[in-house]
């Protein structure tokens, strides 16, 4: 068998690292798919928690979605009893969003379905090479060192 195509493309560490991330992506998508969760939905989930109650455009800005499509997430996440949309307390125009009970629980399986994808993608690298990658990412990636 010849050698794939592309080869010096192939090496580059931009081509290589955006393979992982989607290995990383699809890993992950497949595993909130069997708590039949999507990702965006897993990610306003996420938000949810750590800034509820919560003004539907702040959720929208902190995770960079717009507001036509969060407005989707959150009417497929409410049908689904996971949030609830509220009058602000602090602005009764807008609406405030927080997570339900169920919200709470299905947030906490995916948050485990993800590390176990993460596991999977990381099984290949030694403790110690995990923690050297992580490092070598977050300074690459300009969030940390």
């Amino acid at each position: 068998m010849s050698e794939a195509p592309l080869p010096a493309i192939r090496s580059l560490p931009s081509w290589l690292l955006g393979r992982a991330a989607a290995r990383g992506r699809a890993l992950v998508a497949d595993a909130l798919a069997e708590q039949g969760m999507k990702m965006w939905h897993h990610v306003v989930l996420s938000a949810v928690r750590d800034l509820a109650p919560v003004a539907q455009a702040e959720l929208g800005r902190s995770i960079g979605l717009d507001p036509k499509d969060l407005v989707g997430i959150l009417n497929d996440l409410q049908a689904a009893g996971l949030v609830v949309r509220e009058p602000d307390p602090r602005d009764r125009r807008k609406n405030a969003v927080s997570l339900t009970g169920e919200g709470e629980r299905m947030l906490q399986r995916c948050e485990e379905a993800a590390r176990e994808a993460n596991e999977e993608l990381l099984a290949p690298l030694t403790a110690a090479e995990r923690e050297q990658f992580l490092a070598a990412l977050r300074r690459i990636s300009g969030t940390g060192g």
